[in-house]
């Protein structure tokens, strides 16, 4: 039987590496990472930290705060990342398109990407840049795995509703690859489901697998 929450020890001593304006000064390409996306004020950062159960991601009140490309690491073998807010108004427009430059090279030559976490407020879904992270990860074969944050905010009916239309249009408009769940910060809501597909992504679903499988000394 595979532990409950095979990546909560690691995540728990996760540590800040280094923040990154661009693709050049990011970390060493290798090993594997997985990185969160997410609209500005879509509750990304909440959701990183709460995942991990620390507080590695500043949030804001104040959307569009994550201006850079932010590294933490697990261990010598996995990083997670923490990829700018996009698409807030108030954001001049030579620094939005320095996000989306920037944020376009990395997905598009980071090999240790093993997948994205892509966060939609679930009252707001399915925004502009929503549809260019599904597509980038359709046309790249990437993994993306859907938070639904804030979902405490409809009652549970609704945001079961929201869930299933979501998945609809989801599975109409870029295949079945593409998974969504409900998740609040709050409230804890979602937290083992999304914790075993990062741990799953990074690989260390099969090392719990193999470490039951070992004979005792």
């Amino acid at each position: 039987m595979l532990p409950k929450n095979p990546i909560l020890g690691l995540c728990q001593q996760a540590t800040f590496m280094i923040s990154a304006a661009k693709v050049d000064q990011c970390p060493a390409d290798e090993g594997l990472e997985v990185a969160f996306a997410g609209r500005s004020n879509a509750g990304k950062s909440s959701a990183l930290n709460t995942l991990t159960h620390a507080n590695l991601a500043r949030t804001s009140k104040t959307p569009g705060r994550t201006q850079l490309l932010n590294f933490f690491r697990l261990d010598d073998e996995r990083r997670l990342v923490d990829l700018p807010g996009y698409g807030y108004a108030k954001v001049p427009i030579p620094l939005k398109q320095h996000w989306q430059r920037h944020l376009e090279a990395y997905l598009g030559s980071r090999e240790s990407l093993a997948g994205v976490f892509l966060m939609m407020d679930i009252r707001h879904p399915l925004t502009e840049f929503d549809r260019m992270m599904l597509d980038w990860a359709s046309a790249s074969q990437m993994p993306l795995h859907i938070l639904l944050t804030k979902s405490d905010k409809l009652a549970f009916g609704a945001a079961k509703n929201a869930l299933l239309a979501i998945q609809r249009d989801i599975h109409k408009g870029w295949g079945a690859d593409v998974s969504v769940q409900l998740f609040s910060a709050p409230k804890r809501q979602g937290v083992e489901e999304a914790q075993l597909v990062l741990a799953n992504w990074l690989g260390m679903l099969d090392e719990a697998a193999e470490d039951e499988h070992e004979p005792e000394a």
